[in-house]
C-alpha cells in the first residue's frame, strides 16, 4: 500500500473514533477525480461552515460545486440531528475524499489497436462539528475550580 493510501486511511478512522461530530455527509460515485476534488478539499478543511460555503460558492472548479452541496447537506444534517444548534458554530473538522471505482472506456487508435481511458470517480466525505469557544472553556473551568 502506498504511503497515501495509508495516512487517508489513518485519517478516516481517527474521523471515526472521535464521536464529537454534529453530522456528516457522504457523497459516493461522484464523477469527479480524486486528485481533483482534494485540491478543493484541502481550501475547505478547517474553516467555519459559512466560510466554506463562500469560498465553495465562488471557486471556479468542477468538485466546488459538488462540495457545495454536500457541505449543505452536512449542515442540513446537522440542524435535523440536534435542533438547538447553532448554524454559526459549525466547524468543517475534517473533509476527505477517496477513490471509487473507474469507468473504463476505450477509444479508437491507428492500425486496429485501441487505447483505455479510464474515468475516474470518487467518494467525498465531510464531517461537521460544534466550535466550542476558548472563553467558554475557560470561564467554566474557573467556576470548576
Amino acid at each position: 500500500m502506498g504511503k497515501n493510501i495509508q495516512v487517508r486511511k489513518a485519517r478516516k478512522l481517527e474521523a471515526k473514533a472521535n464521536s464529537t461530530e454534529a453530522s456528516r455527509a457522504v457523497l459516493r460515485l461522484a464523477r469527479v477525480s480524486p486528485q481533483k476534488a482534494r485540491l478543493v478539499a484541502d481550501m475547505i478543511r478547517g474553516l467555519e461552515a459559512d466560510e466554506a460555503l463562500k469560498r465553495l460558492l465562488y471557486t471556479r472548479k468542477k468538485s466546488a460545486g459538488i462540495f457545495y452541496k454536500l457541505l449543505r447537506s452536512a449542515v442540513a444534517n446537522a440542524q435535523v440531528k440536534n435542533p438547538e444548534i447553532n448554524v454559526e458554530d459549525l466547524v468543517v473538522k475534517t473533509v476527505f475524499v477517496d477513490q471509487g471505482p473507474s469507468l473504463r472506456r476505450f477509444r479508437p487508435r491507428a492500425r486496429g489497436m485501441a487505447y483505455r481511458i479510464a474515468k475516474k470517480t470518487c467518494h467525498m466525505t465531510i464531517v461537521l462539528e460544534e466550535r466550542v469557544d476558548t472563553n467558554t472553556e475557560a470561564a467554566a473551568s474557573e467556576q470548576g475550580e
